[in-house]
């Protein structure tokens, strides 16, 4: 097999033998996976069109209170975004910046064409502070993000998969956040899927007394602190300073961080239901639009179930895709190496 069909056929592999996608187009057979075997999977089995129970894994349901008393908050402090003190256009435009640097690039680009598929490599560098934007916003450690994805593209839409719709729509787009999963409880369950990053001590060390929220947390008091400079210089007064710190934590960190999380769930499920397929695969991966935009590309998923290490996900010239230019750009710059493109002459 030549390294073409390995990339299109998601079996070529990094450094430690780990799958970085699994994506079929048309009949071919299901790419082969080290997990297969140990949890009794049928590589050819046949997507069962009727729903299923949730994982086993995460059976019983139990409710994880670390992830849900969290996330809760932070909606409810979304909330206050509606009363006008906090409102300012310095604040909003924080936030869409945010969006941008944060979730796009830490994590669509970051958390998810980079670090999961390898769909390019860049210098080190740029490849830690992409990992840092997407722990700013809320997502979990690169580790663990990684993890749960290779574990979506090797199940995808099969009882396995951590997160799929013939569950329940809410399932897939929220319940299985707050539901324990034993596989994704400690790094020593899931380590297996990313023995390529956990190799890198900046990524194992992530793991360790939940540094990456540490990270987070920073963030946040740094735009907030940012904000109530911006609104001391603008103002000149302290209480015009308090004012913009408060909108900047609201709009620029709040606001933001719950657009980008529920950006990222709706490619697990809206992207899994509504929409249109360029390519048969074995899942029931679909082209959303609205998501797509929301996202920066990444609802184009039926593209990237069947070209999973492609970097560019949008493959018809409406399907606009910003991280890919982004990605482009990056490449003409000589920041980025290795670029995996999708093959377009295999579009139905």
């Amino acid at each position: 097999m030549s390294v073409d069909q390995q990339e299109e056929s998601g079996l070529l592999r990094p450094s430690g033998g780990v799958d970085v996608g699994v994506g079929v187009v048309g009949k071919s057979p299901l790419a082969t996976n080290p997990w297969d075997e140990e949890n009794h999977l049928e590589s050819d089995a046949v997507l069962d069109p009727h729903r299923f129970p949730p994982p086993e894994s995460a059976s019983p349901l139990q409710v994880y209170w670390s992830y849900l008393i969290p996330l809760l908050m932070l909606h409810l402090l979304a909330l206050l975004a509606l009363h006008p003190y906090f409102f300012s256009w310095s604040g909003v435009v924080v936030g869409l910046l945010g969006h941008f640097l944060f979730g796009m690039m830490g994590i669509t680009i970051g958390y998810h064409r980079l670090l999961t598929h390898r769909g390019f490599t860049c210098p080190r560098w740029l490849e830690h502070t992409l990992a840092i934007f997407g722990m700013c916003n809320l997502q979990d450690s690169p580790a663990r993000w990684v993890a749960i994805h290779r574990m979506h593209h090797q199940h995808s839409d099969h009882r396995p998969d951590p997160h799929s719709p013939l569950v329940s729509l809410l399932w897939s787009h929220f319940g299985w956040v707050v539901c324990r999963n034993r596989e994704h409880d400690h790094v020593k369950y899931f380590e297996r899927y990313v023995r390529d990053l956990l190799r890198d001590p900046f990524y194992l060390k992530l793991e360790k007394k939940y540094r990456w929220l540490l990270i987070y947390i920073l963030h946040a008091l740094v735009i907030t602190l940012l904000g109530a400079a911006y609104g001391a210089v603008a103002t000149g007064t302290w209480g015009g300073s308090i004012q913009m710190a408060y909108s900047w934590l609201i709009w620029g960190v709040v606001v933001r961080t719950v657009l980008v999380l529920h950006g990222t769930w709706a490619v697990n499920s809206l992207a899994h239901v509504f929409g249109y397929q360029n390519y048969q695969t074995r899942d029931q991966s679909k082209n959303n639009w609205l998501v797509a935009i929301f996202s920066h590309g990444e609802g184009w998923h039926n593209n990237h179930h069947a070209s999973p290490r492609s970097a560019r996900h949008g493959h018809r010239w409406y399907e606009f895709d910003m991280s890919w230019g982004v990605i482009f750009l990056l490449e003409k710059c000589g920041l980025a190496r290795d670029v995996v493109r999708p093959k377009l002459d295999r579009l139905l």
